[in-house]
Order: structure tokens, then sequence, then C-alpha cells
């Protein structure tokens, strides 16, 4: 993963969110490609989560979908409950001014990194642009919290990057499929000022991350949480950084954190 002098660095949201969470766990898992065994229900999750979003795709080629809503419940009761609570998301545009598309790629180069995006669908006309996101765990986090999460902040960042639009005339919209009751959204409005800010912090994480590698270079280790750290409480690579809790606390904390799982894109970037 190491750059060379030909080849960039990619790098995408969750290595970045990663990154700043816990740079000796993004050195374990992106550098050293070290990974425990995935938790049965999680990998339950992700395949359900990628079956709808692979859904989504397939509808908005035009490409049949009834053999798949027949063949999974679940998945009918989400369109359904999306399809009643955004049916102006599902209509096809009548002009072709507009643009559209699912699992939209995106790459922006900064220092010597380039960032990747996927944008689950991008609806874009002469006035604006809008990057809809599906999510499929049940409950929509804290819309602080996703604001300054790395998906947000970096899929804002590289369309106003890499088009024309002012960053006024941007918007990202995550759509909870599987909440409570009915589908619920959380929509993010960009302005000039966040994408200055996310320019300093992104260029800020880049630069450290340049010093760490280089370091790394010489054997020296990436940069660890503080001692005592929440981070560590459901990290498979506690033992290794000499982070063990007692047995009672493991205990507690054994349950995957769900909030903390990352949906599985349709075109992985490696």
């Amino acid at each position: 993963m190491l750059s060379t002098p030909t080849q960039l660095l990619r790098l995408s949201q969750g290595q970045l969110n990663l990154l700043e969470a816990c740079p000796r766990k993004f050195q374990h898992t992106y550098l050293e490609k070290l990974n425990s065994p995935s938790n049965p229900e999680q990998e339950e999750r992700l395949t359900l989560g990628s079956r709808f979003h692979l859904l989504m795709q397939q509808r908005e080629m035009g490409l049949p979908i009834d053999s798949f809503l027949e063949a999974d419940a679940q998945l009918q009761s989400w369109m359904l409950g999306f399809a009643d609570a955004a049916p102006e998301i599902l209509m096809t545009a009548s002009d072709n001014q507009t643009f559209r598309e699912s699992e939209h790629y995106r790459t922006l180069q900064v220092q010597n990194y380039l960032l990747t995006v996927v944008y689950d669908l991008l609806i874009a006309d002469n006035q604006q642009a809008q990057i809809l996101d599906w999510k499929t765990y049940p409950k929509p986090p804290n819309k602080r919290k996703l604001e300054s999460n790395w998906q947000t902040r970096l899929y804002l960042y590289v369309l106003a990057e890499t088009s024309d639009y002012l960053p006024e005339k941007i918007s990202m919209t995550y759509w909870f499929v599987q909440s409570e009751g009915k589908p619920q959204n959380i929509k993010f409005n960009y302005s000039t000022v966040q994408h200055t800010q996310t320019a300093k912090k992104l260029n800020q994480l880049l630069s450290q991350l340049t010093n760490w590698l280089e370091n790394y270079q010489n054997n020296q280790q990436f940069p660890q949480v503080v001692e005592g750290s929440k981070t560590c409480d459901y990290c498979q690579f506690a033992k290794r950084c000499d982070r063990i809790q007692s047995t009672e606390e493991a205990v507690k904390d054994s349950l995957p954190n769900f909030d903390s799982i990352q949906e599985v894109s349709l075109n992985p970037i490696h």
C-alpha cells in the first residue's frame, strides 16, 4: 500500500475515518493487512446491505428487479417503504437536462494521494447536484456525528472539487431504509465555509500520514490512541497493542458495534 513515484496511494472515506480514529489500527488494517474473522451476524447484515444496494443499482439501470423482491421479503419491505417515503427519488427524469447515475465513481488527487468516492446515486442538473446514500442499519446516528464522518466530508468535498458546482449548490442525503416505522433521511447542505474547513483538515491529516509512512519505513509504528480510550474497547487489535481490558469489561463489550460497521461498496476500492 506504500506509495511509489509512479503510483499514488488510494484512500477512501473508510480509511480516512480509521486513520483519524486510530493511526495504529490503520497501520494494522491497511499496511499489514491484518484482520480478524467476521462476526456471522455482522456478515449477514453486510450481505443484506449489499443486496439492497444492488437492487437500487439495477432499478436505476432499468433492469428488472421483481425476481429480487419476490425472493427476499426483507428487501421487498424496504423497497416498498422507500417508495412510499421518497417517490420523487424513484421517478426517472422526463427531461434530458438531468444526470442520474448509480454507483457513480470519482477520484481526486490531494498531495500524493488519490481520494476515491462512490456515490450510491448522483442526481445533477444545471442548478444543483444531489448525492444520495443508502444505509441499511437500523438506527440513524446523531446528525452531528454523521456530519463529522469522513464519508460526508469527503463526498461533498470531492464533488465540489471535480465539478463546476458551487458548494452551496451541492447536498448529500442519507436514507436509512430500515429505520423503525418508516425510512428516515438526514440531509446536509454544503457551503464554501465547510469546503474550506474540509480542505484544511484533509491536508493536515494527509501530511500526518506522509510523516507516519516515512517513519514506518524506518521501522517506527504509527501512533496509538491514549490509553483507556473507548476506541480500544471493541478493537480486534487490543491485545497486539497491549490494551487488554478486564474479563468483565471484555464480556460486556463483546457485542458488535453496528454503528462502526462500514457498508460494502459494489465497486470495492483496493
